[in-house]
C-alpha cells in the first residue's frame, strides 16, 4: 500500500495592508479531499467524538435528510474513484483499508461521513433569505458551536466575524447561489490560537493577557491554526456542501523559516483591532513578538 502523503504547510498569511475577501481558487475534482499521513491520528480523535458526544458534533434538520444521504454518496463515490486504493465498496461496506475497519454505509448518513475522512461537511441550503446551514458532522470546529448556528442564514452563522456584514455577505451569498455543480472551490482560513485542540467550542473574542503566555514560552505555547475550506453543490438535493479540514502546525516551526516569520508578522500587525480582537490574539500578542525579535537573525 503507497504512503500517505505528507500534510501540506499552508501559510496563508499575508503582508501588507489587512483584507477582507473570500479568496476562492478552484479545485479539480480529484483533489476535493485530503488523506495525509496524520490520517489514523485525526481519526481516532473523530471516532472518539461520534461516540462520545455525538450532540456536540452531528446535527440535521428534517430538510437535509436528503442531502445527507446525497453527500454520504458523493463522498464514498469519490473515496473509491480517486482512492481506490485505501477504500474499497462491497454492497452496503466501505472497506476502509488505511484502519482496517469496515463501515456499515446504512447508518446515519452525516454520522458515517464523520468516520470516513479528516473534512468536516456542513451542508447549506437556499431558503427566501439566502443559504441557511441545515446540517453539519463538525468534529473539528475552531470555536464555534454546531447547536447554536444550526438552521440559521449565513449572515446570522457569521454575525460575529468582524466586518463580515458590510464586505463578505453578499459575495458569500452570490456564490453560493452560482456555484456549479462539478465545479469545486476552496479558500484558506487562518489564526495563531493558544490551544492545539482540534476539537474547540470556545475561545474567540477574549479580552485580556494570558499570564501564562510570556516571550520566553510563547513560541512553545502558540499555534498555527488553518483551515482548508471547500465548496461543492450537490447534483440532486442542490445542497451546497462545506467541507472544512484542519491543520495544525506548532508555531516554533513556522517562525523558524526567516521569509515565513516575517509574512506573519507582518499580517499579525495588519490584523484591525476588532479582527484582533475576534481572534483573541491581544492576549499574548505582545509575549510573541517579543519572542519573534528574540529569534538569532
Amino acid at each position: 500500500m503507497t504512503a500517505l502523503p505528507p500534510v501540506p504547510q499552508f501559510r496563508p498569511y499575508e503582508p501588507g495592508p489587512f483584507r477582507m475577501a473570500m479568496g476562492l481558487q478552484a479545485v479539480a475534482a480529484a483533489e476535493w479531499l485530503e488523506i495525509t499521513e496524520d490520517y489514523a491520528e485525526h481519526m481516532a480523535e473523530r471516532y472518539r467524538l461520534l461516540r462520545e458526544t455525538p450532540n456536540a458534533v452531528l446535527a440535521c434538520l428534517p430538510e437535509a435528510e436528503a442531502a445527507a444521504a446525497e453527500l454520504l454518496d458523493v463522498l464514498v463515490g469519490h473515496l473509491v474513484t480517486y482512492h481506490s486504493e485505501w477504500f474499497s465498496r462491497s454492497g452496503n461496506t466501505l472497506h476502509n483499508h488505511l484502519l482496517g475497519r469496515d463501515v456499515d454505509l446504512t447508518g446515519e448518513p452525516l454520522s458515517v461521513a464523520g468516520h470516513l475522512v479528516q473534512e468536516d461537511f456542513c451542508l447549506n441550503q437556499a431558503h427566501a433569505d439566502g443559504h441557511h446551514l441545515t446540517g453539519a458532522v463538525l468534529c473539528f470546529p475552531t470555536r464555534w458551536t454546531l447547536s447554536e448556528k444550526l438552521g440559521q442564514p449565513l449572515m446570522t452563522v457569521h454575525e460575529k466575524v468582524p466586518f463580515y456584514g458590510e464586505r463578505l455577505a453578499n459575495p458569500v451569498e452570490r456564490f453560493f447561489s452560482s456555484i456549479r455543480e462539478g465545479k469545486l472551490a476552496q479558500r484558506l482560513n487562518w489564526s495563531v490560537i493558544d490551544d492545539p485542540t482540534l476539537f474547540q467550542l470556545q475561545g474567540k473574542g477574549r479580552d485580556g493577557i494570558d499570564p501564562n503566555i510570556s516571550p520566553q514560552n510563547a513560541l512553545g505555547k502558540l499555534w498555527l491554526r488553518v483551515e482548508r475550506q471547500t465548496f461543492r453543490r450537490l447534483p440532486v438535493s442542490q445542497a451546497v456542501v462545506f467541507g472544512i479540514r484542519v491543520h495544525v502546525t506548532p508555531l516554533q516551526r513556522v517562525v523558524a523559516d526567516a521569509a515565513e516569520k516575517e509574512r506573519l508578522v507582518a499580517a499579525l500587525r495588519a490584523l484591525p483591532p476588532e479582527m484582533a480582537h475576534y481572534k483573541s490574539t491581544g492576549r499574548f500578542i505582545d509575549a510573541l513578538m517579543d519572542a519573534i525579535e528574540a529569534i538569532p537573525a
